[in-house]
């Protein structure tokens, strides 16, 4: 008979992951930390266990993003005059941060996996 290897709940083994960002795509990057968060490329891994790893990017700052195109986000739908905001650019963290929190599953370990990611 089978017997199928669950993790325990309290498992504790997380490995650090240092990413440098320089000359990489933004959307390529996210795909690869992804994986390193949720625990997905571990041989471990099961969906009701947190099995992740903590993911430290640097040099984000030399990252390739289409600087010259000015993005919006919508915050207050149906406030005429207020609800468009312009996104900087300039700071290479926060566009980051939304882009993994936005690619993450939903569910719960949503917001947890995201403290598990460092950016410098």
């Amino acid at each position: 008979m089978n017997k199928t290897f669950i993790p325990a709940s309290n498992y504790n083994k997380r490995k650090w992951y240092v990413i440098d960002c320089k000359d990489k795509q933004l959307g390529r990057l996210a795909s690869t930390i992804i994986p390193l968060l949720t625990g997905k490329s571990k041989s471990i891994y099961h969906p009701s266990v947190d099995v992740g790893d903590y993911v430290i990017l640097i040099n984000t700052e030399h990252l390739k993003l289409d600087r010259d195109v000015e993005r919006f986000h919508v915050y207050e739908p149906g406030r005429p005059g207020s609800s468009l905001k312009r996104i900087v650019n300039i700071v290479p963290k926060r566009i980051i941060e939304n882009c993994v929190f936005n690619m993450l599953p939903n569910g719960f370990p949503k917001k947890h996996l995201v403290k598990r990611l460092k950016v410098y």
